[in-house]
């Protein structure tokens, strides 16, 4: 395997990220979003989660494709970012056709990013533009750690972020991971700043700094303020039931680069999305897709803290501020 030519979820054909985010309030807002309709799936192992339309995304319910999903800090205020960005949909005649009427179909889960030192003393949930911003700037290139939904995130040691990745496998299918990483546990193994996922890393992305001895996690972050939302992404054509199963096999991604992973306090989510363009899955290639992307997972949640900026008011040191 190796990476697409961007090292981004975009190099999935077809779809597009757009993000935006609030220095003040220090949080925001991520979409992944695509030409025509993808087909999705989903698998929830945190404890806390905080989530939108998920139950629709079951192999055995009515609408089979979404318009978009919503990465959103904010806590529960941030569900309605969704709402922003079905208002933009809308606008472009997007959405699930019901006679004349279009519903845009937009699942969404949240982080809890409102002890970070933001100032939340908004009189309206600026939630909604946040949204639709994210949305109207969405394209092929996009900003890696502190940047949309990972603005204002948190590791146990260290700042979180947005990260990304890609594979290409043999078969020619492409893979790849978009994900928000906020959790209570550790992406780095201890102070030399070597990350968990170090074994899947591809050419010095995050570093380069192999493997190292793994001390105690802290406890300097609140149980409450966690959570990791992910998705993953493939070409090849899978229905839904398969998706799921994608996902499920992506939180492996999740629990090789956070420890602890998946904990009662984090609201892990994992979807998976298909754009179809590709051939057909059959049951060995679902086996590599998915060991494909949870180890694409792993890349992107180490990339996410890698990537993140030294910010004034920053309650947590960056990787880079503490490793170079």
């Amino acid at each position: 395997m190796r990476p697409g030519p961007r090292n981004l979820i975009t190099d999935v054909t077809g779809l597009q990220v757009g993000q935006a985010h609030d220095a003040l309030l220090r949080s925001g807002v991520t979409v992944l979003t695509a030409e025509r309709p993808m087909r999705a799936g989903v698998h929830v192992m945190g404890g806390a989660p905080g989530t939108r339309e998920t139950e629709l995304l079951a192999p055995d319910r009515l609408v089979q494709e979404v318009d978009a999903l919503v990465l959103s800090g904010g806590s529960a205020f941030g569900l309605d970012a969704a709402s922003g960005v079905m208002e933009a949909l809308r606008a472009h005649g997007r959405g699930f056709a019901l006679g004349e009427l279009r519903v845009p179909i937009v699942p969404a889960a949240i982080l809890f990013d409102l002890a970070n030192g933001g100032n939340k003393d908004w009189t309206a949930n600026p939630y909604p533009a946040l949204g639709g911003a994210a949305l109207r700037a969405a394209g092929d290139s996009f900003e890696l750690g502190s940047a949309g939904a990972g603005f204002g995130a948190t590791t146990a040691r260290l700042k979180g972020g947005i990260g990304s990745a890609s594979w290409v496998l043999a078969s020619g299918a492409c893979v790849g991971a978009l994900v928000a990483v906020n959790p209570v546990g550790c992406v780095t193994m201890g102070a030399g700043g070597e990350f968990w996922a170090a074994p899947f890393e591809y050419a010095a992305e995050f570093g380069g700094r192999g493997t190292g001895q793994a001390t105690p996690m802290p406890m300097s972050k609140l149980a409450r303020e966690a959570t990791t939302l992910a998705i993953v992404a493939t070409d090849a054509t899978l229905d839904q039931a398969q998706l799921t199963r994608m996902a499920v096999a992506a939180h492996d991604g999740i629990a090789r680069a956070i420890v602890p992973s998946h904990t009662p306090f984090d609201g892990d989510i994992v979807f998976a999305v298909s754009t179809a363009t590709g051939t057909a899955a059959q049951a060995a290639d679902l086996l590599e897709i998915g060991h494909a992307a949870a180890t694409c997972l792993s890349r992107a949640i180490a990339r996410a803290a890698f990537e993140a900026q030294s910010l004034p008011g920053d309650l947590l040191p960056s990787w880079r501020a503490l490793h170079g």
